[in-house]
């Protein structure tokens, strides 16, 4: 039976990641958060629940010591002042945890466009991550890297619900690739249990083709009932006010928009498509089986 860790286990890849891995019932899944309340459902599970977060570096020691591979995902600071100094402390954290515990196998979520250290907001750090963890010696890492997660049009149903609109700052005619967290979960998992990496290497997980947010929409519109509804661009003004309304700090809104608007300079379609990136799920699946549920009882 391996020991496994999955960090972010209350988010949309870990949660499903921790999930894969009990249903196999040949992992020892460890699990952590500052409020476990939301992973009482792992805990019933079988899943060894910790207290803490990505800055509680000793309580990551514990966790990866005697582990056979751990899942490390960058997360999201709202609040943060400085995005990237953020990161870079969360990616110091990590790197410090894996030196100390002697851990061996890694799988380390990333994003498409993280070949890019600038230009590209949130992912600037994501790449750097990659990077840093490329110099641990004597560790084998493979990179995660995601295309953009159809998951993310379930944050504007409360848009198409009361505007009859779907939009974002992203250009809605640029097609790029987009993939199911299930599916990036499936893949992480089958690394975290099978420990079949060595060295460092980058997997990409690109879902079943590219789509613009355009099609995506109609894609949506057409399952709710409403064939035509509109994909809108929204200014970068309008969606920077959105996001500091929301308690979002300046920077953590200004890597956010850039992230959305360098889309279209071809960032996220950087990486070569093949038959390991590419995966089953397409957008009209992922809206039958998950978008419209949601829709239904949100």
């Amino acid at each position: 039976m391996k020991k496994i860790v999955v960090l972010g286990a209350t988010g949309t890849v870990g949660s499903k990641i921790v999930k894969i891995l009990l249903e196999e019932r040949e992992n020892q899944v460890t699990v952590m958060a500052r409020h476990t309340d939301r992973l009482k459902q792992f805990e019933s599970m079988g899943a060894e629940v910790i207290t803490g977060d990505v800055n509680d570096v000793n309580t990551i020691v514990d966790a990866f010591t005697n582990a056979d591979s751990a899942f490390l995902i960058l997360p999201d600071n709202v609040k943060a002042e400085n995005t990237r100094a953020y990161q870079r402390q969360v990616t110091s954290n990590y790197i410090q945890a894996i030196e100390k515990s002697g851990i061996k196998h890694i799988v380390n979520m990333s994003s498409l466009g993280s070949h890019m250290h600038e230009g590209n907001g949130i992912m600037g750090g994501t790449g750097e991550q990659e990077v840093r963890l490329n110099q641990l010696q004597n560790v084998n890492v493979v990179h995660i890297r995601s295309a953009y997660f159809m998951d993310n049009f379930l944050r504007t149903i409360g848009l198409v619900k009361s505007k009859g609109i779907n939009g974002t700052v992203a250009d809605g005619d640029h097609a790029i690739p987009m993939v199911a967290t299930r599916d990036v979960a499936k893949v992480a998992a089958a690394y975290l249990s099978n420990l079949d990496f060595k060295g460092k290497s980058i997997h990409a997980v690109m879902g079943p083709r590219d789509y613009t947010y355009r099609e995506f929409t109609t894609i949506i519109g057409k399952a709710i009932g409403n064939p035509k509804l509109p994909y809108v661009q929204i200014s970068e003004e309008q969606a920077r006010q959105v996001f500091l309304d929301n308690g979002f700090s300046e920077d953590f809104t200004d890597n956010l928009i850039e992230m959305g608007t360098a889309i279209q300079t071809g960032f996220m379609n950087y990486q070569k498509r093949n038959d390991s990136a590419t995966t089953p799920t397409t957008a009209e699946d992922f809206v039958s089986e998950v978008y419209v549920p949601l829709y239904n009882i949100k």
